[in-house]
């Protein structure tokens, strides 16, 4: 048996598709920015100085061994970011909610491995500090564990 590639790739191409296919979390952009989000509009990997706001980010991503006797696993670590440019915190939280009941404990379709759980970690809510000071930022950590088949 052959070590398994890195699941990195695969991880974060099922998130984006899942988040971005997902028409309850447009509609609920859509109406917080006051017109139609599109998926690509959305959820981002790189975000263009033009994003409308809100929008999620799929940011850093941390990947440990997660072997078995047998055959090979990997936890990967991903944080996923919401920023918006609103006073308070309502908006990035209730985006998070949605990405949360998206992920945690529910399968995900990671091309060429088995997925074993997807499991919350934390959020923590921020404020960017440059004037105005109107950034919200919500940071948002899943531990998804996979398999080679």
């Amino acid at each position: 048996m052959t070590t398994a590639p890195s699941p990195m790739l695969g991880v974060q191409g099922a998130m984006v598709a899942l988040l971005r296919g997902d028409t309850a979390l447009l509609a609920m952009v859509g109406a917080m920015r006051g017109a139609t989000a599109t998926p690509a509009s959305t959820v981002y990997d790189y975000v263009p100085e033009t994003a409308a706001y809100p929008f999620i980010v799929i940011g850093e991503a941390i990947e440990t061994p997660d072997n078995r006797h047998g055959g090979f696993g990997r936890q990967t670590v991903p944080t996923l970011h919401v920023w918006d440019q609103y006073r308070g915190y309502a908006r990035v939280l209730r985006v998070g909610t949605r990405v949360t009941e998206l992920l945690d404990h529910q399968p995900l379709d990671v091309p060429g491995l088995s997925h074993v759980a997807t499991r919350f970690e934390f959020s923590q809510t921020l404020t960017d500090p440059e004037p105005p000071g109107d950034i919200r930022h919500l940071v948002l950590r899943y531990r998804i564990v996979t398999e080679q088949h």
